[in-house]
C-alpha cells in the first residue's frame, strides 16, 4: 500500500494487487479485492479508480453469469481472432517496442481497445456503488500470466 497524500483533506491512496490468469480470453471478478482495498482504506465517500498496468488485460464492470461470460469470450475472438494476419505478429517486419519473449499477441491489442484500462466506481459509506448484477473484471486478452491491478482511491 502506498499513500500519496498525507496532508488535510481529501485522502489519495494508490494500491496495488497481483493476480494469475489461466488462458485468454478471461474474465477474473475482482471485485472482492477492490472492496477490500476500499474499506482498508478508510474512505467513506469518493471514488476508486481500478487501473490494469497493461495493454493486453483491461478492466471493464458487468454481469458474473457464466453463461453470459463464455458469450463475452467468444465474442472477443471474433471480433480480434488470434489467427488473423497482423503486421504487430510479423517479427520479420516488425522492430519496435520487442522483447526477448516477445509473442504475436496483436489480437489481444485489438481487443483492448474496445474495452479499456480503467473503471471508476462511486464510494458511498465505504462501500462501491455497483449496481445489483454489477461486477468488477479483470480481462486476460493474451496468454496467462500474472497481472497488476492498481486502485486509486481518492475521497474523505
Amino acid at each position: 500500500m502506498r499513500e500519496i497524500s498525507t496532508q488535510p483533506g481529501p485522502v489519495v491512496k494508490l494500491l496495488s494487487f497481483r493476480i494469475a490468469t489461466e488462458r485468454a480470453p478471461q474474465f477474473i471478478d475482482i471485485t472482492d479485492e477492490v472492496q477490500t482495498l476500499v474499506a482498508e482504506s478508510g474512505v467513506s465517500h469518493g471514488t476508486a479508480t481500478v487501473f490494469c498496468r497493461h495493454t493486453t488485460a483491461a478492466i471493464r464492470i458487468n454481469e458474473n453469469e457464466p453463461l453470459l461470460l463464455s458469450d463475452m469470450e467468444e465474442f472477443l475472438k471474433r471480433v480480434a481472432p488470434r489467427e488473423l494476419y497482423y503486421r504487430h505478429n510479423d517479427f520479420s517486419i516488425r522492430t519496435e517496442n520487442m522483447t526477448e519473449d516477445e509473442c504475436p499477441n496483436a489480437h489481444a491489442h485489438c481487443q483492448h481497445l474496445m474495452l479499456g484500462a480503467s473503471e471508476t466506481i462511486p464510494i458511498v459509506d465505504g462501500r462501491l456503488t455497483l449496481g445489483r448484477w454489477q461486477r468488477v473484471f479483470l480481462v486476460e486478452l493474451d496468454r496467462p500470466r500474472e497481472r497488476e491491478v492498481c486502485v486509486q482511491i481518492i475521497g474523505c
